[in-house]
């Protein structure tokens, strides 16, 4: 291997073995901070010894024994070596521990992962913070990585991970999956952020491109892993099969000069069937035993997407049965979102009038103020209703507010077409002009982002 290709393998390598690694090492310095600085400590050693060495058999073990012995070398410095030891369970002496020292960094590291997941979206931090840490730790990101993906600067994103180390380090937040009602309150925490790391890859708020597919990535990677850590947790199952079925329409939803593609007039035969199998297996796995009981904010939200993805053509959706699944999703989450999506459902299930009360009891919501997506699907009613120079209006109003700029040409587009004072037959969302919520039953953008809050 020439040098090139060495330090891609070892970018390959970090970026599988880097979450456990920095799992099973917090575990044993209690400090997310300290452990990941043992991990890049590693790091810098595979990317200096690799290239003349070559590539160990075992690069992952590698990594683990060069960062074991750099924690044992401070340890030893400190005069706390017996200390950790003890802490750690294990009686070791320093001249012979090591079989024993493999043994507690090797165990449970399954546990170890999930107990990463818990402290990275601690409630402690902000969501800004959750999500940098999130994809750095859990997602062996590099900061400018993490950067380039939010559209934010670098220093930024730095910022925020060191800021986040040290709340955590100061707060002392144990290294620990919760238990009771605390459990349930910071496992939502851990879904909220892969959730938002997933609807950035969607939909993106801000930038050139309308998707970034590495973020749908590596937040369903995400979504994996917890799956597999807690299999019994139906909203896990459920947010997995949300993104699944999305992200099934990503090659569909962009055209070839990157611009939308209306979820009407999308080729399906372009959507993944793979992911559709496997979203539609995970929303079996979300539904309460009891049909009776109700269902979660996600599940309720993959069921939406299920019913575009049961529909060979556009024609064939039952907007009833999505506006019906859009009012149980709104008595949930109370989201006003989730009632602009209800609104565009009933529009087409029941015609423009029915759905326009229902747009405009939204206006004066705080939440809804400088949502793009508001003035949009206003526009589309008034434009369906007959009334294009009102239309309009709310047009260029939407692209004023979004930040994205293929959503910006699309708004502006549509804004234009209200001259000739005709109605399109075809758009996004099954209604005329861009999407609601990346498109009907994309996920709640009106939930706190990376920008929002």
């Amino acid at each position: 291997m020439d040098h090139t290709e060495t330090t891609r393998a070892v970018e390959a390598v970090w970026r599988i073995e880097s979450a456990r690694l920095v799992a099973a090492l917090t575990r044993m310095v209690g400090d997310v901070g300290l452990a990941e600085e043992f991990a890049q400590d590693a790091l810098v050693s595979a990317l200096e010894k690799w290239p003349d060495e070559g590539v160990p058999d075992r690069p992952a073990a590698w990594l683990t024994t060069v960062a074991k012995r750099r924690i044992l070398d401070r340890w030893r410095r400190d005069g706390r070596f017996q200390e950790r030891m003890a802490e750690l369970g294990r009686e070791i002496a320093e001249h012979d521990g090591q079989a024993e020292f493999d043994a507690v960094l090797e165990e449970d590291y399954g546990d170890d992962l999930l107990r990463l997941m818990f402290v990275c979206c601690h409630p402690v931090l902000s969501t800004e913070a959750r999500v940098a840490l999130t994809l750095r730790l859990l997602g062996g990101l590099a900061t400018d990585e993490i950067a380039r993906a939010f559209l934010v600067a670098e220093a930024t994103v730095a910022q925020r991970i060191v800021r986040a180390k040290k709340t955590l380090a100061r707060r002392r937040v144990p290294f620990e999956v919760p238990t009771g009602e605390d459990r349930d309150a910071r496992l939502s925490s851990v879904l909220e952020v892969v959730y938002l790391i997933f609807n950035e890859g969607y939909a993106a708020t801000s930038g050139q491109d309308l998707i970034r597919p590495e973020l749908c990535e590596e937040a369903m990677r995400l979504g994996r892993v917890l799956a597999g850590l807690l299999p019994e947790e139906r909203e896990v199952h459920g947010l997995l099969a949300l993104m699944e079925l999305h992200a099934s329409r990503l090659r569909a939803r962009v055209g070839p000069d990157g611009g939308i593609v209306p979820l009407s007039d999308q080729d399906r035969s372009r959507w993944d069937r793979l992911l559709i199998t496997r979203g539609m297996a995970n929303l079996v796995r979300s539904l309460p035993p009891d049909p009776s009981q109700p269902r979660g904010p996600y599940a309720l939200q993959a069921a939406i997407a299920a019913e575009h993805a049961r529909a060979a053509v556009h024609e064939d959706t039952d907007w009833t049965v999505v506006a019906a699944l859009y009012l149980a999703l709104v008595r949930v989450t109370g989201s006003p979102v989730a009632e602009l999506n209800r609104a565009v459902a009933v529009s087409m299930a029941h015609g423009p009038d029915a759905a326009l009360p229902l747009v405009d009891a939204l206006a004066d919501v705080p939440r809804m103020e400088g949502y793009h997506l508001l003035p949009a699907v206003r526009g589309d009613l008034l434009l369906r209703l007959g009334r294009p120079a009102e239309a309009r209006t709310e047009f260029e109003r939407a692209a004023r507010l979004t930040r994205n700029e293929r959503e910006r040409t699309h708004l502006l587009f549509r804004a234009r077409s209200c001259s000739a004072a005709a109605v399109p037959e075809k758009s996004e969302a099954g209604v005329p002009g861009p999407r609601a919520s990346a498109d009907l039953g994309a996920p709640d953008r009106a939930r706190p982002s990376p920008r929002s809050g």
